[in-house]
């Protein structure tokens, strides 16, 4: 492990106003854990940034002391690609400013917020953004991949809706990237990942959403699990944009009001929301109960940041991650027989296989506008294995890689970069595509040094 000693250490706590943490200390543990408890990884020096100046002093200093550098906003990326080894780990955690106007319904988001804390201040004013499907994960992380949620189909990704952002370069400079000032920054920060720069600030539009929302909980029996998928991908097929709804292979918990006889076992799931009148949302999502016998059905408002948090507990904070993913043109009878057929028993207690719907507003926009190029594929599917035992790992890993095989073939080929795993770095182009080029362009202007390179790499 690469040394830094406490000369060095005392140097950088003294320009940063934020908390220097090294190994040994009793924060060191903890400050350097993320999401996914497989990635195990000792960074020689930790650098909770406080402010864009600390996180010029702790870049800087990276520079002179020769370090590899890494950058964690939320630490929710199940590959990792917040923590290095024997380098610097730049924590924008503290960097969690929320800051809304109202009157012109936007917002100004450090990027060490989660979109818990994004939530809980757009939605004061009945305001939001597109922002995932787990409270916990980064703002950061979730929006220079994309960014998708419920609300994607109505109004967007989250760089659809991505005004400006505030970058620190590799060399130190800080600029705004927008449609206005560096231009070709500000399209690869639209989906093309953490490659150029360090972003402290995003500034976002908003859209008139909730507090409450109509949403959709139906639970079907694997015996209808088949007729239930086909029917949720005809329906979202001819849905309005404002119906976010997934499918998702899960284990049904042990709790009411789920039948006791089918606790434990895998159930697929409907769940989702309409994000307009709540009249209409009733009608609009009462036929996801309608393809089948459902063990359970609920089509109820919900206060939005209640359904953004939903999935929380499911995936525990250090379990044990694998994912594989890919997109989908259509969800064909071969494809739905090949999941059903295959996917029960689930690995773990915190595995899920799911069906993400795209189309609406994502479609409008084109491949070339910004980064992400997939604005023609009607669904992402993603297979995420969860467990808790580390006896466990080659298990529920062959099951994911087994399951990703059997179904590849119904892909499009293309995948999404933030499901993007540690060992597919030769997917790289799959997650750009047309667009890679350009983004290798982006990145000689912007970091010539490959500083940033603890992420997907671009040449992959």
């Amino acid at each position: 492990m690469t040394v830094v000693t406490n000369t060095q250490a005392d140097e950088l706590a003294q320009r940063v106003r934020g908390e220097i943490i090294r190994p040994g200390d009793t924060a060191y543990e903890k400050a350097r854990r993320v999401w996914n408890g497989m990635i195990d990884r000792r960074p020689a020096l930790i650098a909770r940034c406080v402010g864009t100046a600390d996180v010029i002093a702790a870049l800087e200093f990276a520079h002179r002391s020769q370090l590899a550098v890494s950058v964690r906003g939320g630490g929710h990326g199940v590959a990792g690609k917040a923590l290095c080894d024997d380098g610097l780990l730049i924590d924008l955690g503290p960097i969690a400013d929320v800051r809304v106007d109202r009157r012109s319904k936007t917002a100004r988001v450090g990027a060490g917020a989660t979109w818990a804390q994004v939530d809980a201040e757009t939605q004061a004013f009945g305001l939001a953004v597109t922002g995932g499907v787990d409270s916990r994960t980064g703002v950061a992380g979730l929006t220079l991949g994309g960014g998708i949620g419920y609300l994607a189909r109505g109004y967007g990704l989250t760089i659809d809706n991505l005004i400006s952002a505030e970058v620190v370069l590799a060399d130190g400079q800080v600029v705004t990237a927008s449609k206005a000032e560096h231009p070709d920054l500000f399209w690869a920060l639209r989906g093309g990942g953490g490659n150029f720069g360090i972003v402290t600030s995003f500034e976002f539009r908003l859209h008139e959403v909730g507090p409450e929302v109509m949403t959709a909980q139906v639970f079907y029996p694997m015996t209808d699990a088949a007729a239930a998928l086909s029917g949720y991908g005809s329906f979202m097929l001819d849905a309005s944009d404002d119906v976010g709804c997934f499918a998702l292979f899960v284990n049904v918990p042990p709790v009411d009001p789920f039948p006791e006889d089918q606790h434990g076992k895998t159930t697929l799931a409907l769940v989702g929301c309409h994000a307009g009148d709540l009249e209409t949302g009733a009608v609009e999502l009462a036929p996801l109960a309608e393809f089948g016998d459902p063990m359970l059905s609920v089509v109820a408002p919900m206060p939005y940041t209640t359904l953004q948090s939903s999935f929380d507990a499911g995936a525990p904070d250090g379990g044990r991650y694998y994912w594989k993913a890919t997109y989908l043109d259509d969800l064909s009878d071969d494809l739905v027989a090949t999941l059903v057929g295959r996917v029960e028993p689930l690995p773990g207690a915190y595995s899920n296989v799911f069906v993400e719907p795209l189309g609406g507003a994502i479609s409008r926009v084109q491949p070339s506008a910004t980064a992400f190029p997939h604005r023609g594929v009607r669904f992402g599917l993603g297979i995420s294995s969860g467990w808790a035992d580390p006896a466990d790992d080659e298990a529920a890993i062959t099951w994911t890689r087994d399951l990703y095989a059997a179904i590849a073939a119904h892909g499009s080929g293309g995948v999404y970069s933030n499901y993007m795993d540690r060992d597919e770095a030769e997917r790289a182009s799959n997650a750009w595509g047309p667009n890679a080029a350009r983004l290798q362009e982006v990145k000689t202007t912007y970091d010539p040094e490959n500083l940033f390179h603890g992420n997907v790499e671009l040449s992959g």
